[in-house]
């Protein structure tokens, strides 16, 4: 654990122009105060001291503004950039070196069981604002854009954005196949879907009369 609480340290270091020293970093940075204390809520998660594991992570949640779930499996060297309004779930799953900048949401949608929350590979960034929901794969090395709703896989090496997200770069390399008015969105699949059944509700009714 100490091992990995000093990646955590060290990863503030590399990767945040702002952090002048370690002691700074240790006593001031809630990003890594929310991290360490998810560490140790999560060996008590881990040995079915479920009240302990919640209280900690309750109090961390007040004191930081970041709400990390003590049953989150989270690798070493993450780093919560800024953090206010972070929330990782249960079931979230994130690999080594990620960075997580403020307001993002590792969530579920509400609909699954079990694993219900994003599974981050190594290197990921997630931009802030941005929401990763569903029991899917964000790939290595992957960038999520500030602001993007993610609700399905991404792959590695690639970068997404908008709402909902769509990968626009894999490889370095920019996919020409973005179009920003005829992708799919489910809001509207949704609509047209329920405009389907009123029409058929509708048909049945005239059959009736």
């Amino acid at each position: 654990m100490f091992r990995t609480m000093k990646s955590d340290l060290d990863a503030v270091m590399e990767r945040d122009p702002a952090a002048r020293n370690r002691l700074e970093v240790f006593f001031l940075y809630s990003g890594y105060k929310a991290v360490r204390s998810h560490r140790r809520a999560n060996w008590f998660f881990r040995h079915n001291m479920k009240f302990i594991a919640r209280f900690i992570s309750q109090r961390s949640r007040h004191k930081t503004g970041i709400e990390i779930h003590p049953g989150a499996t989270i690798g070493k060297g993450l780093f919560i950039d800024h953090g206010m309004g972070v929330v990782i779930g249960e079931t979230t799953e994130i690999g080594e070196n990620c960075t997580l900048y403020q307001g993002v949401t590792l969530g579920g949608t509400g609909k699954d069981t079990g694993k219900r929350h994003p599974t981050l590979g190594n290197n990921v960034l997630v931009g802030c604002g941005a929401r990763v929901l569903g029991p899917f794969k964000v790939g290595d090395n992957a960038r999520i854009a500030a602001g993007a709703v993610v609700l399905n896989e991404i792959p590695p090496d690639s970068t997404a954005v908008g709402v909902p997200a769509q990968v626009v770069k894999m490889h370095g390399e920019r996919i020409d196949i973005l179009d920003q008015i005829h992708y799919t969105n489910p809001v509207t699949q949704q609509i047209q879907r329920l405009n389907n059944e009123i029409e058929e509700l509708k048909k049945r009714l005239e059959d009736k009369k």
